[in-house]
């Protein structure tokens, strides 16, 4: 009966260790894993066992503060309703299906500066007031498409500099999940005296993609408050990419093209 007491509280009750057996992945392929489950001193009851992804989102509140919060986008149940015996090695397999719009975390190996997607193990033990639960990072590579327009981007000079997500809808497109990734970039030497910042998005599905382009540009004047200084006024551009046709189009030339429009004066407020 001791014993049982102390598995209520944690002490001495089953436990979940899961492993990785893809070092890396890509978005809208198959993760898989494994994970190990290790009975505690008494046999005990499995409410739940499953795998959550995770991602550290950026959300602001009503007062425009921002914060970090561990967001869920994705959970694969693994077993319900069984009784793991005291002693027991048990070896439980799974296969995870990433979203298409999972973000990316490393570039040939080297991790972006600011992401964090991780794999929570799970485990809802009957009259346990303790949730065990393991969490792994995921490293996520990009999709030959997202590889190209990255590449594109420092062939122009443009230098990275950070990625975070965003909890928030671009509007007029089609986004599936809550949230979105922005990998931001120091502008090239030739446009540093008219953006102070590019950032990419990805919105990618199974045959193309929506590249999603947002500068923020230099005001030299700015409205009610004299000269613009660092002041920035952001600029949008949408470009659909197909991946079948992905070498028909010099991206390069797409995206400098693009740059040089909006770098171009308009008006004495921008």
């Amino acid at each position: 009966m001791f014993q049982k007491v102390l598995a209520s509280f944690g002490q001495g009750g089953a436990k979940v260790d899961a492993t990785l057996l893809d070092r890396s992945v890509r978005p809208g392929g198959p993760l898989r894993g494994q994970v190990q489950l290790a009975g505690g001193q008494v046999d005990q009851e499995v409410d739940g066992l499953g795998i959550t992804l995770l991602s550290r989102v950026e959300q602001a509140d009503e007062q425009g503060t921002v914060e970090l919060v561990d967001m869920p986008f994705q959970n694969v149940n693994l077993a319900s309703n069984a009784v793991v015996q005291a002693g027991q090695q048990l070896t439980v397999p799974f296969e995870i299906q990433l979203p298409w719009e999972t973000p990316v975390t490393t570039v040939l190996g080297k991790h972006l500066t600011g992401m964090a997607i991780g794999l929570q193990t799970n485990l809802d033990l009957s009259g346990s007031v303790v949730d065990p639960q393991d969490i792994d990072a995921v490293s996520i590579e990009p999709l030959p498409a997202q590889h190209r327009i990255l590449d594109a981007l420092s062939r122009l000079g443009f230098t990275f500099r950070s990625a975070g997500l965003e909890k928030n809808k671009i509007i007029g497109l089609d986004q599936q999940l809550p949230f979105y990734q922005e990998i931001r970039f120091g502008p090239s030497q030739a446009f540093a005296p008219v953006f102070n910042e590019l950032a990419v998005t990805f919105l990618a599905g199974s045959s193309r993609m929506q590249v999603v382009l947002d500068v923020d540009k230099r005001v030299r004047v700015a409205k009610g408050s004299g000269l613009g200084g660092a002041q920035g006024r952001p600029f949008i551009g949408a470009f659909p990419l197909e991946y079948a046709r992905m070498g028909a189009t010099n991206w390069e030339q797409q995206i400098e093209g693009w740059l040089r429009e909006v770098a171009r004066p308009r008006a004495i407020f921008d």
